[in-house]
């Protein structure tokens, strides 16, 4: 009976938090999985407000063995990449433009910071994003600072909650390239990717 209470106050701290565990089939994962041709990298993005330049979220990219999106606390997705808890698999061409139109709008601006690293590094990278488990609301960047902690290459940047912060430093990195993607569509627009996502002749 204690351990049963004990779960049962397990889950309801986990809801308090507000993560939300998703576990995709290992079928639908491998069905999922894409293969990048570039480089090993890891991708930072981070959304801005246009108002005031203030950050709002971070996720993170990693082309290692596979490509996938670490989305952490987010609540983008795409109705056919499976996700385990915040890693979604599939992260072809396609569903990264997916990714960043759904956050570039007339409020916020996407920059994305890219920096290659060793094959070593972007697994290490991948595996502590695949184990971390889903992350609650308000705390992406902590968990992609905590992720990223100790790496080699990356020893540098601060643990912080903050996404622009956290972006500042990231640019410090020898070699990250960057770039700032604009969009002048309403906050509306999400609906409408959805309905995008759902269209099999956009595969």
């Amino acid at each position: 009976m204690f351990r049963l209470i004990l779960a049962l106050l397990a889950v309801l701290t986990l809801a308090a938090c507000g993560a939300e565990p998703k576990w995709a089939s290992d079928e639908d994962v491998a069905r999922a999985r894409y293969v990048h041709n570039g480089p090993p990298a890891i991708t930072l993005f981070t959304v801005l407000s246009t108002r005031d330049g203030s950050g709002a979220h971070s996720g993170l990219m990693i082309n290692a063995s596979e490509r996938i999106m670490f989305d952490p606390a987010g609540t983008w997705y795409h109705p056919r990449l499976p996700e385990r808890n915040d890693v979604h698999f599939g992260m072809t061409p396609k569903m990264v433009d997916f990714y960043i139109d759904y956050h570039a709008r007339e409020t916020f601006d996407v920059i994305e910071q890219t920096i290659i690293v060793s094959p070593g590094v972007a697994e290490l990278v991948a595996q502590r994003a695949k184990a971390y488990g889903a992350v609650p609301k308000a705390q992406c960047t902590n968990s992609i600072s905590t992720i990223l902690r100790g790496v080699p290459g990356f020893e540098s940047l601060p643990a912080t909650w903050y996404p622009a912060r956290f972006m500042e430093a990231f640019a410090t990195l020898p070699g990250v390239t960057s770039r700032k993607i604009t969009d002048d569509d309403a906050d509306s627009n999400h609906g409408v990717l959805l309905v995008q996502a759902q269209d099999p002749r956009l595969e």
